[in-house]
């Protein structure tokens, strides 16, 4: 499968990849409910059978559960697989709490991070969000040293705007280091980034972008309408006339997959690969898994990226 580097930073990945944020959240996602560890692990082994080698996480994903869970599929798969020692990559996140201050908080939360992935080096090691007090100089000053240090091999950050990109990539040159990614919302449904800047400072810096929530947290799976809504907590985010709105979108989503002879929710991971992203979907079992893969190895005509994003911006704009 062709890799994709994250930036200028000599990381190379699948150009799809797998986010685990439902990895043992039993709030959101119904961890425990419906699926658990063992479905978790199915869908591992299945995304690296199928030759998709990154994982994003985070420390605050299930409170450190999430990479505790990738870490212990990663080194079973391992030992079953030596070959596979150096086919995993990994990405997880700091979080700035109010009261992480220092540099040494960030240094101490990634080797935090490493120990529960069982590692002594992470690929891409994130910034969650530009929350205050701490400026995004003094972060990148801090990601500066965990690169010297070793225990990362590559920056990036995540939610970040367009002149917080600017700003982590400017401080980080100075330390002669790129900025490798941003990590930001991206979907038929989140179009923001396309018309904020975001999207074309990324461009212009080399700068990865890696598309979360790229299925919109399911609506585009083509499985829920008004009539069958989200269930849980995924559901009061989403109003009967919120679902309503996008089904015009959804019925062309169903077209075209027919015309592709693909399912829903490919087309729609499709279109963000098209938009030269780094899609991380989620797999909480080994159908998602199959379905995710089933995104690569092959590619919407121009015609139909065009018309999906004449598409999403109709029924995003609509009242």
């Amino acid at each position: 499968m062709q890799q994709i580097e994250l930036g200028k930073s000599g990381v190379m990945v699948s150009p799809l990849g797998i986010g685990t944020w439902a990895w043992g959240d039993s709030l959101y996602w119904g961890f425990g409910r419906g699926y658990g560890a063992r479905d978790l692990e199915q869908a591992f082994e299945e995304t690296l059978r199928a030759g998709i080698n990154f994982f994003d996480t985070a420390e605050i994903y299930s409170l450190g559960k999430a990479e505790t869970f990738l870490g212990e599929f990663m080194h079973a798969t391992r030992a079953r697989n030596p070959a596979l020692e150096n086919e995993v990559h990994i990405a997880t996140k700091f979080f700035p709490l109010p009261y992480r201050v220092t540099k040494g908080f960030l240094l101490r939360a990634l080797r935090g991070s490493l120990k529960r992935l069982g590692l002594q080096t992470v690929d891409l090691y994130q910034m969650h969000w530009a929350f205050p007090p701490v400026s995004i100089e003094s972060w990148m000053d801090a990601m500066a040293e965990a690169v010297e240090k070793n225990l990362t091999r590559a920056v990036g950050v995540s939610n970040y705007n367009a002149d917080q990109v600017r700003r982590a990539h400017k401080r980080l040159a100075q330390h002669g280091i790129p900025l490798a990614s941003n990590q930001i919302e991206y979907s038929l449904l989140h179009r923001h980034p396309d018309f904020n800047g975001v999207m074309d400072t990324c461009r212009e810096l080399n700068v990865t972008v890696i598309a979360y929530s790229p299925l919109k947290f399911g609506v585009l799976t083509g499985k829920y309408s008004p009539a069958h809504p989200l269930p849980g907590a995924r559901g009061s985010q989403f109003s009967y006339a919120y679902l309503a709105q996008i089904q015009p979108l959804v019925l062309e989503l169903k077209r075209i997959a027919e015309k592709y002879n693909q399912s829903i929710p490919q087309v729609a991971i499709n279109w963000t690969i098209q938009h030269g992203t780094i899609p991380i979907p989620g797999a909480k079992n080994l159908k998602q898994a199959k379905e995710n893969a089933g995104a690569l190895g092959w590619n919407l005509s121009r015609e139909d990226v065009e018309f999906l994003d004449e598409m999403s911006a109709r029924v995003t704009s609509a009242p």
